[in-house]
């Protein structure tokens, strides 16, 4: 609750700053109150509380979360500092939706009411729609803006109609209380029926086959740190929710929603994979790559009772290597009117750090050993042939070898093509964030029980 309440204040801050005409100061105070927020939210780990008549708890699941919702958010709002330098008059107001969007998302996974879950995914969304429309001169932008919202309001009107039908069976928001209510004998049909509603509404914001297909348009239109932002942060938010919801409200998973789980996953890994093969613009190609990511995670929701911990791993190693990954993306494509892959030939020529880290994230998502990515499948895979889909595996460990494809398109790009152009200085913070990402990627493959053990 304390990080809550701190993250807002910070947020309303930012918007004072530009009142008092403080600009400059805007990113660096950002960055310290969150860093303070972070300390504040690890000093909650080992407590087990609840606000407001259950509307919050804080427990292990929301604390390492929100660490990590609240690290991404740092990364994020650093490269603000460049990306926003032509537009100063506005930095304020991107940097605080950032920092409002991080309170929906703490508030995503803290809810122990209904009512504020759904509050939490519309703070999110409501900030994703402008961030996505906010380069207002650009009609790709635009076109991305109306379409994340038209989609996303289908999504949360379908999980509002699923809590509608949780509430007439149960005659609760609280989800404490629909756990206990729900092992009793006489169940009504409203509530697995509620469930499935729940997380359609939660796969289209994870973006899972079959409701996948406003991503790619959208993460290639928007601007490249709000493409950064949905494919990282927004992303684990979603998947660390939806595991939540399932968890908590003790829906006790029939075969046949495992069994169409299982589907799901399988066609996302898939469809992503085999759709990223063909794409030339970067951001396309890792939107697909994004939605094969979200198959992966769905892996987790087989084995509720002991997954969490490979759910934080995987969303902690996949979202780092991102960061990494966007951090070059954005200085590649600064003042470009597309990502394409044109746009990456001979940059291990012309600047060899940058291209190395690219390079390494890709081969994290890739799954290639020493980095994160290739434990957290590790990790994954194991839990899940105990589960006993060893079918599934089958099809993850197929899929990540078809998924080295696209990446190594990119990675050759970068070697084996000459520079079609002279490099300008790089800004120092785009160098900082991503070796301190690609490190924390690293080191995370290096010592995995650091992370596993949080919620063992």
């Amino acid at each position: 609750m304390n990080t809550l309440i701190a993250i807002i204040g910070l947020g309303v801050l930012c918007l004072l700053f530009e009142i008092f005409n403080l600009r400059k100061a805007i990113v660096p105070i950002t960055i310290i109150g969150l860093l303070a927020v972070l300390g504040l939210t690890i000093s909650e780990f080992n407590s087990t509380q609840s606000y407001y008549n259950n509307m919050i708890i804080v427990s292990k699941f929301s604390t390492v979360f929100s660490s990590l919702f609240i690290v991404l958010t740092i990364f994020l709002v650093a490269l603000g500092h460049n990306f926003y330098e032509n537009h100063q008059s506005k930095i304020s107001d991107f940097i605080a939706i950032k920092v409002f969007l991080l309170a929906g998302a703490v508030a995503m996974v803290s809810f122990g009411n209904l009512a504020m879950f759904f509050l939490g995914i519309e703070v999110l969304s409501i900030s994703l729609y402008i961030l996505a429309a906010s380069d207002r001169m650009n009609l790709k932008s635009n076109e991305a803006g109306m379409k994340y919202f038209l989609m996303g309001s289908f999504a949360s009107g379908i999980i509002l109609f699923g809590i509608c039908l949780i509430y007439g069976a149960m005659g609760s928001f609280d989800v404490t209380e629909i756990s206990e209510l729900s092992q009793s004998a006489e169940l009504p049909i409203w509530f697995p029926i509620g469930i499935v509603l729940l997380t359609i509404g939660m796969l289209f914001k994870v973006a899972a086959v079959p409701f996948h297909f406003w991503a790619p348009d959208v993460y290639e239109g928007s601007p490249a740190l709000t493409t950064a932002l949905m494919s990282t942060l927004a992303k684990v938010v979603a998947m660390a929710t939806l595991y939540k919801l399932l968890y908590v409200m003790n829906a006790d998973i029939s075969e046949a929603f495992k069994t169409i789980v299982v589907v799901i996953s399988m066609a996302s890994m898939t469809v992503g994979n085999i759709m990223a093969l063909r794409q030339t613009n970067v951001k396309r190609m890792l939107a697909f790559s994004g939605v094969s990511h979200a198959g992966f995670m769905l892996m987790t929701l087989l084995s509720l009772s002991t997954s969490a911990g490979s759910l934080l791993y995987y969303a902690s190693a996949y979202s780092l290597s991102g960061i990494a990954a966007f951090s070059v993306i954005l200085y590649v494509c600064k003042n470009r009117d597309n990502e394409d892959i044109v746009n990456f030939h001979g940059l291990g020529k012309t600047n060899p750090l940058l291209a190395a880290i690219l390079t390494a994230a890709l081969l994290s998502m890739a799954g290639i050993p020493i980095f994160a990515g290739f434990f957290a499948k590790l990790v994954l895979f194991n839990q899940t042939i105990q589960a006993g889909y060893l079918a599934l595996v089958i099809v993850a460990v197929v899929n990540s070898i078809i998924s080295v494809g696209y990446y190594f398109k990119l990675i050759l790009a970068m070697y084996t093509k000459e520079p079609n152009e002279e490099r300008k200085g790089t800004p120092v913070i785009i160098y900082a964030v991503a070796v301190i990402a690609i490190i924390l990627n690293i080191a995370l493959g290096l010592f995995p029980s650091f992370v596993l053990d949080l919620l063992g």
